[in-house]
């Protein structure tokens, strides 16, 4: 039996998918505004990205997993939308933009944590993210608004 012909399985599956994003985008926020200067200004940037990784990584995993379930309850539907497929292309870069944060200016970060200004490389990583998340959620929104109903 597939995900969308279940009564529970499908909001249960989705509840969890908009859950462990809310909590990964919180946490991810709190990290971008820390690298912007915004907020947490007296705490290490790499103390605080030790302390929210766990959580960042946790959110990230469920996230992805329950995406896939939904993903794979109408895997036709979802890929027929154009929401989807921007959705994805925007995943990728939101990675990408990690990657590059990690290997460049982030492998570097205990030399720069407590000076007085971020590195401009840091600020364009948290800018990058908040901007590609918010999309992210858009996109992902907007696939419920055009998949036919079950």
């Amino acid at each position: 039996m597939g995900l969308r012909e279940t009564i529970w399985a499908e909001p249960l599956v989705e509840s969890l998918h908009v859950l462990t994003l809310t909590l990964f985008l919180g946490f991810s926020v709190f990290l971008d505004l820390r690298l912007l200067g915004v907020t947490m200004q007296r705490k290490r940037a790499s103390e605080v990205l030790a302390q929210f990784n766990p959580w960042l990584f946790a959110g990230f995993a469920i996230m992805i997993i329950t995406g896939v379930f939904l993903f794979c309850g109408d895997p036709v539907s979802f890929y027929a939308t154009s929401f989807f497929k921007i959705k994805m292309i925007l995943l990728v870069l939101a990675c990408i933009n990690v990657l590059v944060f990690n290997r460049t200016v982030g492998r570097r970060i205990a030399d720069w944590d407590l000076a007085a200004k971020t590195p401009t490389a840091a600020k364009v990583a948290a800018v990058l993210s908040l901007v590609l998340w918010i999309a992210i959620i858009g996109a992902g929104r907007a696939i419920a608004y055009v998949l036919p109903p079950p």
